[in-house]
């Protein structure tokens, strides 16, 4: 559905305008997160978890652990430790909660303060020359994911050139998008080439995170640079925006209701008012 929205300034803030400005214009924003020390303590716990995985000593550099783990672990034997380091970073009761407050600035901007938060936190391991974390080009609109999700990636490590994840801006997109019908029966390696020369190779340091628009076109190469990357991804949406095939109450969770949201959906009319 196209149609013209009514601009919103002098209601929002002008950091607010700038910053939606810049997201809708680029599909995503890139911004240090709210709170570096938490984001410190979830690296922290990450590593702890991965060396204790992996029968080694607490690490004393969180970073320089992660980043260096292809020396300490097989490529076969990757998916058990992705699987090991998210489940235990999931039972630990605070990390959503401080995902969430990372980026709460950017979300509260680009969303809104009424939100919904995937229910699982998402880790992503990719370790030089491995191609069996690849994830192909896409959309997720595609696959059937609501329009108006969007997706925090939160890196561990610092991303950069092949060890980040690449997007295609929305102009370059609309153009793709418009002549789809000429994909038909290849694969997405035909697509990949086709747009490669307009990707954009998102460089994400460590301290900082970025907020993208899963309705783009993105994905990931082999990871050609020294050091594994490390990163995680939560979707967010507008607790009241419409659902597609990731349904409230299973994959998302109420997070932010306000209290007079509280009151409408709890509100029954009394007995005797006829229509």
């Amino acid at each position: 559905m196209n149609f013209a929205l009514p601009r919103p300034e002098g209601f929002l803030r002008p950091d607010e305008v700038e910053l939606g400005a810049r997201y809708l214009e680029d599909g995503y924003v890139i911004a240090p997160v709210a709170d570096a020390s938490a984001l410190d303590r979830l690296r922290a716990a990450m590593a702890e978890i991965t060396a204790r995985h992996l029968g080694l000593d607490q690490p004393k550099d969180p970073g320089a652990f992660l980043d260096d783990i292809h020396a300490k672990v097989e490529a076969t034997a990757l998916n058990a430790l992705r699987m090991t380091v998210i489940n235990g970073v999931n039972d630990l009761p605070w990390a959503r909660k401080t995902y969430f407050k990372l980026a709460r600035p950017l979300l509260e901007a680009i969303v809104g303060n009424e939100l919904a938060m995937q229910r699982r936190l998402n880790l992503s391991i990719q370790m030089p020359g491995d191609d069996s974390s690849l994830l192909a080009v896409h959309a997720d609109v595609w696959d059937g994911d609501s329009p108006f999700e969007v997706v925090v990636w939160l890196p561990f490590v610092d991303c950069f050139n092949s060890k980040t994840m690449f997007l295609l801006p929305p102009d370059k997109g609309r153009l793709v998008e418009a002549r789809m019908a000429d994909f038909d029966g290849g694969d997405t390696d035909d697509l990949f080439a086709a747009i490669e020369d307009d990707l954009i190779w998102l460089d994400v340091p460590y301290g900082n995170v970025l907020l993208f628009n899963q309705n783009l076109v993105h994905g990931n190469r082999i990871n050609r640079e020294g050091g594994t990357r490390w990163t995680m991804n939560c979707r967010f949406k507008g607790l009241f925006s419409p659902y597609a095939g990731k349904r409230l109450g299973e994959f998302f969770e109420p997070i932010t209701v306000r209290p007079a949201s509280r009151v409408g959906m709890s509100h029954e009319l009394p007995g005797g008012f006829v229509e």
